[in-house]
């Protein structure tokens, strides 16, 4: 891991100005609640926080459909779409609702991803939160994005001449998104580990191409298993491989109890697989994405955020960060299913369990695919 003094955090006040509408799955304060925790904790030293940019016109058309960045700027500001928008932009629905903020917020989303690429390649390690817009189309919003900032921080990588980008995405959902976007594009490889039969209902482990890897899991899956595709898999490749940069989608929807998913991650378990990550490349952009219980989310990537820095994250939070914690409600979320340890702490407890056969046959067959010699390892036998 790299040292404390080499981690930035990119964050912005835009979140704490704009937010998507009540009965949505994101109507909870994520961004400014990670950045409140974090700033209370003494967790940003000088020089570790940095404003995020926002994205003008000319950069957010090197991907997007110029008819669509413009769709989506009117309707921002008219606070209503057109019946022909709407069915040919998928804005302006409940999916993907109009704001006031929204076309900023999702630009300045997109401009921090810049920046944090353009940061990591003189040797820092940059979080941006807010990103992890993974499902963003070309010419559309589609799954709560209205932009997909992980593909601008592969663009600024493949500005700077690099030749491998890896993308790593550990959201319970498929990065759909950005792998469309780079599918025909040598230079990125895109990875994706998602839960089986889950929206996008795509990333099937048979459906990519040489540069598009896809790892289906199945529901309830654990640490366990977890740390079992990377040390049988992940970390194998990203030996053969050699990425010159790597950019991490790191939801916290695989987190268990998340209400739109059903795996049953720990938060320790994805600060373990991200550091990881960190550590195969000398270029290295970590993002946020899915996340929808309030209190695992924000709990994930503030401890994240320590992790990354180089703190140490206590057993028990002050009871100015837990009061942070304890503002938060959900409709997605019976009171009796909320566990106190959601306010009072950060580290989840690892969710210990056994490997299932179904993820040794398609982790096989994975490697079997893709040349690697199988790892042996006391660890997993």
């Amino acid at each position: 891991m790299r040292t404390s003094g080499t981690a930035v955090y990119i964050g912005s006040e835009i979140y704490r100005q704009s937010a998507f509408g009540q009965n949505h799955p994101l109507a909870y304060a994520r961004q400014e609640s990670i950045s409140d925790l974090c700033k209370l904790m003494g967790w940003f030293p000088p020089d570790t926080y940095l404003k995020s940019p926002k994205a003008d016109f000319s950069t957010l058309t090197r991907f997007h459909d110029e008819p669509y960045v413009r769709a989506l700027e009117a309707a921002a500001n008219d606070g209503k779409a057109s019946i022909s928008d709407r069915e040919k932009y998928n804005f302006g629905t409940m999916e993907n609702p109009l704001f006031a903020g929204v076309f900023d917020r999702a630009a300045t989303t997109v401009g921090g991803s810049i920046l944090a690429a353009k940061l990591a390649l003189r040797g820092r390690t940059v979080f941006n939160p807010s990103g992890g817009t993974h499902h963003g189309l070309r010419n559309k919003a589609h799954g709560f994005c209205y932009f997909n900032d992980p593909v601008f921080s592969i663009l600024t990588f493949l500005d700077a001449g690099l030749e491998r980008i890896l993308y790593v995405d550990i959201d319970a959902h498929h990065g759909d998104g950005v792998e469309a976007a780079f599918v025909d594009d040598a230079r990125v490889t895109t990875l994706s580990i998602h839960e089986e039969e889950r929206w996008p209902y795509s990333g099937a482990i048979d459906s990519g191409k040489r540069g598009q890897i896809n790892i289906p899991v199945p529901k309830q899956i654990n640490d366990t298993e977890f740390a079992y595709i990377f040390e049988q898999f992940i970390l194998p490749f990203c030996d053969q491989y050699q990425p010159e940069a790597v950019v991490i989608t790191c939801g916290a929807d695989g987190l268990k109890d998340d209400p739109l998913s059903k795996m049953e991650l720990s938060n320790v378990m994805l600060w373990q697989a991200v550091s990881q990550l960190q550590d195969v490349s000398p270029s290295c952009v970590v993002l946020g994405g899915g996340g929808y219980n309030p209190w695992t989310t924000v709990r994930c990537w503030t401890g994240l955020w320590a992790r990354l820095a180089g703190f140490e994250i206590p057993e028990q939070l002050p009871e100015n960060a837990q009061a942070i914690l304890a503002k938060f409600d959900s409709d997605l979320i019976d009171e009796e299913d909320r566990d106190p340890a959601w306010i009072t702490t950060l580290a989840d407890q690892k969710n210990v369990g056994s490997i299932r056969d179904e993820i040794k046959v398609r982790i096989a067959q994975i490697v079997g695919e893709r040349l690697i010699p199988v790892v042996k390892s006391a660890s997993f036998g």
